[in-house]
């Protein structure tokens, strides 16, 4: 098939061309190359014009869109700004990016008549906020935000909303409510509210995939907004130690991008896969101190973790994926455990220029009422 990818030059799409093209599909890729990604002067890589039709442009642009679209037989739409704690002060922009960016592709599909194989919407976890927990007294819980006051008490447990027990989390499943809180997350559910609004209106096979914490080679080492393996990185590499959030206990699902490529590949050939939503996702709880000392693991070095008491005002305590429809009704099936995937990123991460940018993120969250740190007797 001729399949377009908007955003295609990012961290997963590059890697999402690279498996198409190999299983003998044409690739046109629409990026309007963020320098906040790719640099202060942006250009496709080499291997990338090699491999694809790379247009820059932006899907904010309805010529821009349209034009990309010509004798396109499925898109992946993946053009998006990402970054949890960056949205809740560049709100215009996400909103602007995500939500209208959306629309004006699906408005450049309409104009132009098109009956599309699949269309596949890259979308978050963040939409579902807090993931699925147990009390032991009252059962399955789908928690709101914890209160400041008490991360402010270094009390950073998820409490049961009826009787204030610490809950266990559990595996979140693609009928969780949605709860998004934060700008991004807003946005990403707005994508999906469109792209449903679409679909059954005008008949157009939409496949939703949301992605839990993705990483691997290729993803930013200068971007400080892509998360936490990369920050970790460059500070390992430094020798400095890690401040652990909340005391390193929240609760992720880290998927390495390989795993992604296997979903995204699925979701254009399964013919069940129209109309559903997908969790994308390794399925393995793990702490933020885990990663960190997985990733030095990976290293071979010894971690330094500190506990300052910080955290992130508006963050998620635990969320990581129930993979039990995805395996059932797309063929997903995760084969890279986090050691695996730390190992690859770090061999590739080790021969590239990497910023440390940390205290440049802190400094933005804490002028932004984002950063709080717990009083301590």
């Amino acid at each position: 098939m001729n399949v377009l990818i908007t955003g295609g030059a990012g961290f997963i799409g590059t890697h999402t061309t690279r498996a198409l093209v190999v299983q003998g599909h044409t690739v046109r890729i629409l990026d309007s190359l963020d320098p906040q990604i790719h640099g202060a002067a942006p250009q496709f890589s080499a291997e990338l014009q090699q491999l694809a039709d790379c247009r820059l442009g932006s899907v904010l642009s309805l010529s821009d869109c349209m034009q990309a679209l010509d004798g396109v037989d499925a898109v992946y739409h993946m053009a998006a700004r990402t970054g949890v704690g960056q949205s809740m002060y560049e709100i215009a922009d996400y909103v602007s990016t995500n939500v209208l960016g959306t629309a004006v592709l699906l408005e450049a599909i309409l104009k132009k008549k098109m009956q599309l194989h699949r269309l596949v919407l890259s979308s978050s976890r963040a939409i579902y906020g807090e993931g699925l927990y147990n009390c032991a007294s009252h059962g399955v819980q789908h928690p709101e935000i914890r209160s400041v006051e008490a991360m402010n008490r270094g009390d950073f447990s998820m409490p049961c909303p009826h009787c204030q027990t610490a809950m266990q989390a559990l595996p979140t499943t693609e009928d969780c409510p949605s709860a998004p809180l934060s700008v991004y997350a807003r946005t990403k559910k707005e994508q999906e509210d469109y792209c449903d609004y679409f679909a059954k209106t005008y008949r157009l096979p939409v496949t939703t995939l949301r992605y839990f914490n993705v990483y691997g080679s290729g993803q930013s080492l200068k971007n400080p907004y892509t998360g936490v393996v990369s920050i970790f990185f460059s500070l390992l590499r430094e020798g400095k130690a890690l401040s652990m959030y909340e005391s390193g206990l929240p609760i992720r699902d880290f998927v390495h991008v390989r795993d992604v490529v296997q979903a995204n590949l699925l979701a254009l050939s399964s013919p069940q896969a129209a109309g559903q939503k997908f969790n994308v996702g390794s399925g393995v709880p793990a702490t933020i101190a885990d990663i960190a000392r997985t990733q030095a693991q990976a290293m071979k070095l010894e971690a330094s973790l500190e506990d300052r008491g910080e955290f992130r005002v508006g963050d998620i305590f635990a969320c990581y994926a129930d993979l039990e429809h995805s395996r059932r009704d797309l063929g997903f099936k995760p084969q890279v455990d986090l050691l695996q995937g730390m190992e690859e990123f770090v061999a590739w991460a080790s021969g590239q220029a990497s910023a440390n940018l940390y205290d440049k993120t802190v400094s933005e969250l804490r002028a932004h009422g984002l950063f709080g740190q717990a009083r301590r007797s």
